[in-house]
C-alpha cells in the first residue's frame, strides 16, 4: 500500500481542530495542562493545527483580575509550559492570554510550534456594550506600539497583521482574528484572505444567550462563504464565572459556507472536534472567482500591511492517514432526502421555465420529441408537459415519437407507448428500419447483404434516421426538436454527432447529469406531478438498464446486447469524476483518492435509501480503470461535440458543458498529462 497516496496531506488536504477545554478562572496552570493534553490528543489524531477559546488560559471571566500582577505572571509561567511542551506536539497550538506590551494589557492569541513561539495576535474590536466591558482592561490591536515583543527570551512578532505559513503545506497559510472581531462590519480576516490567508481562526469566549448559536452559525459559514476561506471558531465552555453569564462550548469548522463540524454544546468536560480541509479546494475557487483577485486589488493598501511568519510543521505525512471528511457518492444528488426533493423541484422547475421562454420568445407552439422509452427521453418528454401546461397550451402540441430499429426491446417500446399516453401527447410510431436498411444499401455496407456486421456505421445509421425524422417533423408542423441527451453522455462523447441524438433545436437535460435524472424521475412518480396512476410505468423507467438498443441481441434474448455501462464505466463513478474535473479542476489522484473515500465498504449506507440505489463498493483498481476511460473520453475524444451543442439551459453549480457557458476547450488536445498523473495511482 503506498502511504503517501493513501495519507490525506498528499491532497492538498489539512486535518485542523477546535478544542473547548474546562478551564479554572485565574488557575492559569491547570488550563495549561488542559491544553496540552488537548493537544497532545489532536497532534495524535494527525492535526497540523488546534485552536483554543480566548483568554483561555486566565478564563475569559476574570474581570478586573487582569490587572493583578499575579495572573499576568502566572499566565507566562503557563505559556512557557505550553512552550516546552509543544517540542514533542507536531501539531501548531493557538492559545488565548492577557500580555502586557509597552505598558498596555492586549487581548491576545499566541501561535505555538516546535518549541517557540512564532507570533502573537492582539484582539482588534473591544465591545463595550451590553454585558461587555473589555475596554476596561484591555487595550485594541491598532493601540500597540511594538512590532516585535521579547517574550519568554524570544524576539515574536506582535500584531493583528499576522499571517502564519507552514512552510511544508504551501497552500496552509492562516490568520487570526479574536471574538467581536468578526462581528464587526468588516473583519479583519477579510483582508486576510484577500493577503493570501485560506484558514481563518477565530478565538472566542462567546457567552451563551437564546439563539445566539444559530447567529453564530450565519456569522461563520457566511464569512467563510464570502472569503473563500476554512473558518475555525472556538468558545468557552464548562468552568467560566457564572456571575452574570453562560456558556455553551461552542465550536465550529466551515469550508466556503459549509458546515464540516460542530461541538456538542453545553458538555462538562474538555473535548475537540476535527475537520480535513481541502486548501486546494479554497485556492482553485478563488482562482476561478475572479473578483477576489479584483478585491485584493482595490484593498491592496489593506493587503501590503500584512506580514508572514514562516515556520515548518511536524506533519504526518509517513504513514496511512485516511480522509475524515463526508464525501458524497453522487455530488449531484443530495443523500438527505428533503434536500433532494428541493433540488428535484428546482431543478425540473429550472429546466421547465427555461422551455417556456425558448417557446414563448420564438413564438413557437409545438415541440417534437423522439420517445425511446429510456430514461433521457423520459424526463425531457415530462419537462415538455409541464411546460405546455404552464404556457396553457394543449399537451397535444407536444408531437412525441417513438421509433423502433433493429434492436428495440419489447420493454422499451411498451414503456415508450405508455409514456405518451399518460402524458396526453400527440403521439405516433415510425419504424426506422425501412429506412436505415435503404440508407444502408446506398452506401454499401455488408448490413444490407445480409451479413451480421453490427460497426459504428450501422449504428450511426439509426441514431442518424431518427434525428432526421424528427427535424423534419418539426419543419412539417411548425416546431421545435427538443433534445434530450444528458451532461453524463456528453462529458463521454456517448452521442452521435451531427444527425443524431447530439444534435437538436433545444436541449432540456444538457447539464443534469445521468445520477441526477434518474432522481428526477423517480421524484416525478413519487410526488405524482402527473397523478398517481401514472408513477409505475416512470419506475418502471428508472430500473430500466440503460442501453442505446443499437445492435441486435441474439433471438428470444430480452437482455439488450449493448450495455451502456459496460463500454464507458458505471454512471455513479463517471458522474463523480466529471464533477471534481468539471467543478474543481483536480487532478485524476486526487479525484481517485476522493473516490476510494466515497466508494470504500466503511461508508456504505451513506445514501439514506437504500431502494432507490445499489450499495456498490469500487475497489480502487476499479476506480483508476474507469478514470481512465473518463480522462480519454472527456479530454482527448470528445470536445468536438461539444464546441457546437445547442442551446441549453445551466441547472447547477456543478457545470454544464456549454463552449458559451462553463466549459471552452480545444477540440484536438491530449490527455497526455491527465493519464500520466493517473499512473502515480496505486492499484490497492
Amino acid at each position: 500500500m503506498s502511504h503517501s497516496f493513501h495519507n490525506l496531506y498528499s491532497h492538498d488536504f489539512v486535518r485542523l481542530s477546535v478544542a473547548v477545554p474546562r478551564c479554572r478562572v485565574a488557575d492559569p496552570l491547570h488550563n495549561a495542562a488542559e491544553t496540552i493534553a488537548l493537544a497532545e490528543q489532536a497532534a495524535a489524531k494527525g492535526a497540523a493545527l488546534v485552536a483554543f477559546p480566548e483568554l483561555g488560559l486566565s478564563a475569559y471571566t476574570c474581570d478586573d483580575l487582569f490587572h493583578q500582577r499575579a495572573l499576568l505572571d502566572g499566565c507566562l509561567t503557563a505559556l512557557a509550559r505550553i512552550v516546552e511542551a509543544s517540542r514533542g506536539i507536531g501539531a501548531a497550538m493557538i492559545v488565548g492570554l492577557p500580555l502586557r506590551v509597552d505598558h498596555q494589557l492586549f487581548n491576545c492569541a499566541a501561535v505555538i510550534a516546535g518549541g517557540r513561539i512564532q507570533g502573537v495576535v492582539p484582539k482588534s474590536y473591544l465591545p463595550n456594550y451590553g454585558e461587555f466591558y473589555e475596554a476596561r482592561q484591555f487595550s485594541a490591536a491598532d493601540e500597540a506600539i511594538s512590532s516585535e515583543i521579547e517574550l519568554l527570551g524570544q524576539s515574536v512578532p506582535f500584531g493583528a497583521n499576522l499571517l502564519f505559513q507552514a512552510e511544508n503545506l504551501p497552500l496552509f497559510k492562516f490568520h487570526i482574528e479574536i471574538c467581536e472581531d468578526v462581528w464587526v462590519p468588516i473583519p479583519p480576516s477579510s483582508f486576510a484572505a484577500l493577503a493570501g490567508a485560506t484558514v481563518l481562526v477565530n478565538l472566542s469566549a462567546s457567552n451563551v444567550i437564546v439563539g445566539k448559536a444559530d447567529y453564530r452559525h450565519q456569522l461563520v459559514g457566511q464569512q467563510s462563504a464570502r472569503c473563500l476561506a476554512a473558518y475555525l471558531y472556538s468558545s468557552a465552555g464548562r468552568g467560566e464565572s457564572t456571575t452574570d453569564l453562560a456558556w455553551d462550548g461552542q465550536a465550529l469548522i466551515y469550508e466556503n459556507g459549509e458546515m464540516l463540524a460542530e461541538a456538542e454544546r453545553f458538555q462538562d468536560e474538555s473535548h475537540l472536534i476535527f475537520a480535513d480541509v481541502d486548501l486546494e479546494r479554497l485556492s482553485r475557487e478563488r482562482m476561478r472567482t475572479t473578483t477576489f483577485g479584483q478585491s485584493s486589488r482595490r484593498h491592496k493598501d489593506e493587503v501590503a500591511r500584512f506580514r508572514t511568519v514562516r515556520f515548518a510543521l511536524e506533519l504526518p505525512t509517513h504513514r496511512v492517514l485516511p480522509l475524515e471528511r463526508n464525501v458524497a457518492r453522487f455530488p449531484y444528488v443530495p443523500s438527505n432526502p428533503q434536500l433532494r426533493d428541493k433540488r428535484c423541484n428546482e431543478v425540473y422547475n429550472i429546466q421547465v421555465q427555461a422551455l417556456v421562454q425558448r417557446l414563448s420568445s420564438s413564438g413557437i407552439r409545438k415541440v417534437v420529441i423522439g420517445v425511446s422509452g429510456g430514461l433521457d427521453s423520459t424526463h425531457a418528454l415530462l419537462v415538455c408537459a409541464k411546460a405546455m401546461d404552464r404556457l396553457k397550451l394543449p399537451r397535444t402540441n407536444i408531437l412525441a415519437v417513438t421509433m423502433p430499429g433493429f434492436a428495440t426491446s419489447n420493454r422499451t417500446l411498451l414503456q415508450a407507448r405508455a409514456l405518451m399516453d399518460f402524458v396526453g401527447c400527440s403521439a405516433s410510431e415510425i419504424d426506422i428500419r425501412p429506412s436505415c436498411i435503404q440508407m444502408l444499401k446506398d452506401i454499401g455496407h455488408p448490413y444490407s447483404e445480409g451479413k451480421e456486421e453490427y460497426d459504428v456505421t450501422f449504428e450511426n445509421v439509426q441514431a442518424g434516421e431518427r434525428t432526421n425524422h424528427l427535424f423534419r417533423l418539426a419543419n412539417h408542423h411548425n416546431g421545435i426538436v427538443i433534445g434530450t441527451g444528458d451532461l453524463s453522455e456528453l462529458a463521454l462523447g456517448w452521442c452521435t454527432y451531427g444527425v443524431g441524438d447530439h444534435m437538436s433545436h433545444y436541449n432540456v437535460n444538457a447539464s443534469v447529469p445521468k445520477t441526477l435524472i434518474t432522481h428526477l424521475v423517480r421524484w416525478v412518480a413519487e410526488s405524482r406531478q402527473f397523478g398517481a396512476t401514472d408513477s409505475a410505468v416512470l419506475l418502471a423507467v428508472v430500473n430500466t438498464e440503460i442501453s442505446p438498443e443499437l445492435v441486435p441481441g441474439k433471438s428470444g434474448d430480452e437482455a439488450p446486447a449493448q450495455i451502456t455501462q459496460n463500454v464507458i464505466g458505471p454512471y455513479e463513478l463517471q458522474d463523480f469524476n466529471l464533477y471534481y474535473t468539471l467543478r474543481f479542476g483536480f487532478a485524476p489522484s486526487k479525484v481517485a483518492f476522493l473516490s476510494h473515500h466515497a466508494w470504500q465498504d466503511r461508508n456504505a449506507g451513506r445514501w439514506p435509501d437504500e431502494t432507490h440505489v445499489a450499495r456498490n463498493q469500487y475497489e480502487l483498481k476499479d476506480i483508476k480503470h474507469n478514470l481512465g476511460i473518463f480522462l480519454r473520453r472527456f479530454f482527448q475524444t470528445s470536445q468536438f461535440k461539444r464546441t457546437c451543442v445547442p442551446n441549453a439551459p445551466k441547472v447547477g453549480s456543478g457545470g454544464s458543458l456549454s463552449p458559451r457557458g462553463d466549459w471552452r476547450a480545444p477540440s484536438d488536445s491530449e490527455a497526455a498529462v491527465w493519464l500520466e498523473n493517473l499512473k502515480t495511482v496505486p492499484d490497492a
